[in-house]
């Protein structure tokens, strides 16, 4: 008894301090948007502010381009989700459940980007992208990442835990390809889903080395372009640095905290097979 105590007690502990060390950081991050400019950096550290100031995240929204840099990310992040979720999830299908010539062999075309890290291919992409046209567009942003090998393994795995059979009595129906995907894969894939589309919309509203490289124009802006560009444009206003990263992450906190369990029950319904 005094040892599942002891456990138990130990457990809560270690939970706590987990806690406390991921949500710290978060933390001082809001409280450093209510400081004025040099307070975020004083010596001696202070975590809390000797005068709480609100003016910054006034400030901060009455700023047009932070304001559209933010409506922009929002707006391509949606778009980025949705057709990756589109074009991973068919794909998943068809290696999961079609039989074709060569399978083998693009499967493992297909999933070999997975260990290819993204910095090495970065010069030979942005060569791509620019004989293409695509600079200074929403698509460059959108359209070289849809296509995700981790992804389209994840969603595969959850497809392959299917029962074959009632695939099998689907087409004994006559229900075709597209049908059986529409009305047996696609509604018991929303824990699935969840997953790769919080994944996605996190890549991109994160995304950092790929937008400062493809883009230039001002008018398309995206939101860690506008936070990395603030120090050259504002000097060193640094709890309206503060107050702008808060907002930047509010979007993707309410998004992990409305989806959490959903995250939770699709990591565990896609288990690998």
């Amino acid at each position: 008894m005094n040892t599942s105590v002891g456990r138990r007690i130990g457990t809560y502990v270690l939970a706590t301090l987990i806690v406390v060390s991921t949500m710290l950081p978060l933390g001082w991050m809001v409280i450093s948007g209510f400081k004025g400019k040099s307070e975020v950096v004083k010596t001696p550290f202070q975590f809390f502010p000797e005068i709480w100031l609100w003016q910054n995240y006034v400030d901060i929204l009455q700023d047009p381009a932070f304001v559209q840099a933010m409506v922009l990310t929002f707006i391509g992040a949606l778009i980025f989700t949705l057709l990756s979720l589109t074009v991973n999830s068919f794909a998943a299908y068809v290696f999961a459940r079609l039989d074709f010539r060569g399978k083998r062999f693009w499967w493992i075309f297909c999933i070999t980007p997975m260990f290819i890290p993204g910095m090495a291919i970065l010069l030979t992409s942005f060569v791509v992208v620019s004989n293409l046209g695509m600079l200074n567009t929403l698509a460059v942003l959108i359209i070289p990442g849809v296509a995700a090998a981790a992804q389209m393994f994840f969603i595969r795995q959850f497809y392959l835990n299917t029962p074959i059979a009632i695939e099998e009595a689907a087409l004994i129906d006559g229900a075709g390809r597209w049908r059986i995907f529409w009305s047996i894969f696609l509604p018991q894939s929303q824990g699935v889903f969840v997953v790769v589309g919080v994944g996605s919309y996190l890549a991109y509203w994160n995304a950092y080395v790929w937008p400062i490289l493809t883009i230039q124009d001002p008018g398309l802006q995206q939101i860690m372009q506008y936070l990395a560009g603030f120090r050259s444009e504002r000097g060193n206003e640094w709890g309206l640095l503060m107050a702008g990263s808060t907002l930047a992450a509010l979007p993707t906190i309410i998004l992990v905290l409305i989806f959490q369990r959903y995250i939770v029950n699709g990591v565990r319904l896609a288990g690998i097979k």
